[in-house]
């Protein structure tokens, strides 16, 4: 006999839905797109560095809401891997500034292909309408956070 779960505690927290999606949508990209290695995993921030040439990594961290301590490794990594290039900001020289390289560029116009596939999976069956709606949800509830995280900062 098949036991009875309840999931709907799953569903009853914004939270822990968007986290529950989020795992589920991060499997779902990682499986298709594991022949381009440990690139994938960093799309969305790749993407960033993509729209935003010249970003600095302080600002790329705090876009990502990463602490800049956290992202050095992750763009040590991929600046080995021959896709980001950092450079010293000529005003500045604390501050080092993010280029995709050609062959970063290359990547990420296969990883388009890859994640534009996986949002046809995750969003089959929703409108245009429903998923654009979404997203704005999703970015109304992340400039909550950040202000509120803002604010958090300022008392500290």
């Amino acid at each position: 006999m098949a036991e009875t779960i309840d999931l709907s505690v799953l569903w009853e927290n914004a939270s822990v839905a968007v986290r529950l999606v989020q795992i589920a949508a991060y499997k779902d990209f990682e499986e298709n797109a594991r022949r381009f290695g440990q690139a994938p995993r960093y799309y969305g921030l790749l993407g960033m560095i993509e729209a935003n040439p010249g970003l600095s990594q302080t600002q790329l961290a705090g876009y990502l809401h990463l602490v800049r301590a956290s992202i050095v490794p992750i763009l040590d990594k991929l600046s080995a891997d021959g896709l980001v290039e950092r450079r010293l900001d000529p005003k500045d020289k604390r501050v080092r500034r993010l280029w995709l390289t050609p062959n970063g560029r290359k990547l990420m116009s296969k990883l388009s292909v890859v994640a534009q596939q996986h949002e046809t999976r995750m969003f089959a069956g929703f409108s245009k309408g429903e998923k654009q709606a979404l997203l704005q949800l999703l970015k109304r509830a992340n400039a909550n956070l950040s202000r509120s995280h803002e604010a958090l900062e300022s008392v500290a």
